[in-house]
């Protein structure tokens, strides 16, 4: 049986020289040279401050944090997304509200996020945060996910793990939230880790 593998990894001639220069320099965790290069490359990709983390799980969580995040808040998450856009709302004892995705791109409804939070609103219980998911290299429909977000000032964490170069016309992805999290795990197209923007 022939197997097929899930990430096969490719390594050209300049990965076995940076991995040499940081074996070289003692810099092998979460300092160095390449990893300041790496996050300043980020910043100037996205127009954000960036900083590297070791996963796109940790960035999301750092990001719900950083959005003031706590036990028995609430944030809406879409339904077709990986597990890991869903666990750091439930590490800071959060619950996520579920919205079903547009049949376009699979990504979070804009108009299904806009009953929810009307309604919300009506009840003074908004969610703290809104996490948009861009699936499969697409983006979200994202100008009226902000707009309805902007009007009851819910922050809006885009989750650009599965997106990385993808544009939201002619912008970046992850570029536009209030936090945005990013992923190089092997199985996406770029080397690792992850970023928080």
């Amino acid at each position: 049986m022939k197997r097929v593998y899930l990430s096969v990894p490719h390594m050209g001639g300049d990965e076995e020289t940076f991995v040499r220069e940081a074996f070289a320099s003692n810099q092998l965790s979460s300092v160095g040279s390449q990893l300041d290069a790496f996050e300043h490359e980020m910043s100037s990709l996205v127009g954000l401050p960036s900083v590297a983390l070791s996963s796109g799980t940790a960035a999301i969580h750092l990001g719900l944090r950083l959005l003031g995040v706590s036990p028995d808040d609430e944030v809406v998450t879409p339904t077709l997304t990986f597990v890991a856009t869903v666990n750091p709302v439930r590490y800071l004892g959060a619950k996520p509200i579920f919205v079903d995705s547009e049949r376009a791109s699979w990504n979070l409804d804009p108009e299904l996020l806009t009953g929810l939070l009307k309604k919300r609103a009506a009840r003074n219980r908004l969610p703290r945060a809104v996490v948009a998911v861009h699936l499969y290299g697409r983006s979200a429909d994202m100008d009226p996910i902000f707009e309805i977000c902007d009007r009851y000032e819910v922050p809006v964490l885009e989750d650009a793990a599965q997106a990385m170069g993808a544009t939201y016309k002619g912008k970046h992805v992850g570029s536009r939230g209030a936090v945005s999290a990013f992923s190089f795990n092997g199985t996406r197209s770029s080397p690792p880790p992850a970023v928080a923007c």
